[in-house]
């Protein structure tokens, strides 16, 4: 259980720091398309938010705490800061080859969650790799 609470706050951590990436480029897209991706990243940004609190919840039920300040999110997130200013496509970009990792993280976490029995939070786990898969699919299509 010890390796299962590790990665899902691992996989916590990143889904936060996923979200805010998503928010940061819904509030500083510009271009020619500003409207077409401020409303992408928005629709993005809302369904991960979506599912931050059951996420949480989550690790609570496998009575662990779930990591709650801007320096363990940043200690234990795989998704890196967006810092600098970029344009849509780099943001789309960017944001494409996160949901990759995002679905990798998620695949891993399922199959600890599954072997030590916790069902009902591989099911949780499932649903959010195939959202990441999703996002992954709608971003590099809009990269072509």
């Amino acid at each position: 259980m010890a390796d299962l609470v590790k990665a899902a706050r691992i996989g916590f951590a990143s889904e936060f720091a996923f979200y805010l990436k998503a928010h940061n480029f819904h509030w500083n897209v510009e271009g020619p398309d500003f409207s077409e991706f401020h409303s992408f990243f928005g629709d993005i940004y809302e369904e991960v938010q979506g599912s931050v609190d059951e996420f949480a919840e989550n690790i609570r039920k496998l009575d662990a705490y779930a990591p709650g300040s801007f320096s363990a999110f940043s200690s234990l997130s795989v998704i890196s800061e967006a810092n600098e200013p970029m344009d849509a496509m780099s943001m789309a970009a960017t944001l494409a080859q996160d949901a990759v990792k995002m679905a990798e993280l998620c695949a891993m976490v399922y199959k600890l969650a599954e072997a030590d029995g916790e069902f009902g939070f591989a099911n949780f786990l499932a649903d959010r790799q195939d959202a990441y898969r999703k996002h992954a699919w709608m971003l590099r299509s809009t990269l072509k």
